[in-house]
């Protein structure tokens, strides 16, 4: 009984040490299955997300039918394109015949649009309004002519290369930016094509009155042909060659920066030339020239001085006719 007395508290003690470490354990127990259910469900979770990504992302949306635009063109006739340019040699070639001679009329426009209420007599003779020019396209068309490049041309000059029955040539002065807005929508829309004439210098100051480089890269990707018409417009007569050479090269080598090409014709501004101007073109490999003159013959001899049909705001359509007949 005295042993007991004396172990028995702490045989008590002891038993519920055992008994607090055993549940601890399975308090322990509990928290790490608790723990790894947690965590296998986390793994589970973090795999699926991969899947569920990848699945969305081939989720491809239903496409929508998108109607295609139609043009309504105001005339019967459906025009047929023009044949494309024939490229250039890389040089002159030799002509079959210098003196061969072609009649094809080149037209001569300046600005497509209504002239200003202030206008002076020469931006009244220069203005063709749109509904000018659209009914002169109409005239074109009706009548079975075919625009054709200057390039056609010059072969046609030089190697005799076939053209249209009727054939002509629209050409645009110096490069205002009407020409953009009205002349090239209209072209388009009638099967035709022309080439243009611009000054350098306002398009690279961002002058608003006149094309930008995008507005003529656009044009030449339609079809649209380029020519030089000097860097600033002046009057081209007895200068020196320096002179000559930066308004002629920096110009040509501008535009064949944007259109990727080489530009092979230049316009002399506001006609004025002589036999420096026309030696340094030579020299600088352009296959030709145009003038102010008036008329429609062509030769290989006359490359240089060709001759055009001035197209005037105070003409009506059967001053036009009339004209090219």
């Amino acid at each position: 009984m005295k042993k007991w007395l004396y172990y028995g508290p702490i045989m008590l003690v002891s038993l519920a040490l055992m008994g607090c470490l055993q549940m601890q354990q399975v308090v322990m127990a509990m928290t790490a299955q608790t723990t790894m259910t947690t965590l296998a469900q986390s793994i589970v979770i973090n795999r699926n997300l991969p899947q569920v990504t990848m699945i969305t992302a081939t989720l491809t949306p239903t496409p929508t039918d998108t109607p295609t635009p139609t043009v309504t063109l105001l005339f019967t006739d459906t025009p047929t394109p023009s044949p494309t340019n024939t490229p250039l040699p890389p040089i002159e070639p030799t002509p079959l015949d210098p003196n061969f001679t072609l009649h094809v009329p080149i037209l001569m426009y300046h600005y497509i649009s209504v002239p200003p209420q202030n206008a002076d007599a020469i931006r009244l003779d220069l203005s063709v309004t749109p509904m000018q020019f659209e009914a002169q396209l109409l005239y074109l068309r009706q009548q079975g002519y075919e625009t054709i490049s200057l390039q056609q041309l010059y072969l046609a000059m030089t190697l005799q290369t076939p053209l249209p029955a009727k054939p002509i040539v629209i050409t645009f002065d110096d490069g205002y930016r009407d020409a953009y807005q009205q002349a090239f929508p209209l072209l388009k829309q009638y099967g035709y094509k022309a080439t243009f004439f611009v000054f350098t210098q306002p398009i690279d100051t961002y002058n608003i009155e006149f094309l930008t480089w995008e507005m003529i890269t656009e044009m030449h990707q339609a079809g649209m042909e380029f020519g030089s018409h000097s860097y600033t417009h002046p009057d081209m007569r007895h200068r020196d060659a320096d002179f000559l050479v930066y308004q002629i090269l920096g110009s040509k080598e501008a535009i064949e920066a944007r259109i990727g090409e080489p530009v092979r014709f230049f316009c002399y501004p506001s006609g004025r030339y002589d036999q420096a101007v026309i030696n340094v073109l030579d020299s600088a490999h352009f296959f030709g020239a145009l003038t102010t003159q008036w008329g429609d013959s062509h030769s290989f001899n006359e490359r240089f001085e060709m001759s055009r049909i001035r197209v005037r705001g105070t003409d009506s359509l059967d001053t036009f006719a009339a004209v090219l007949k």
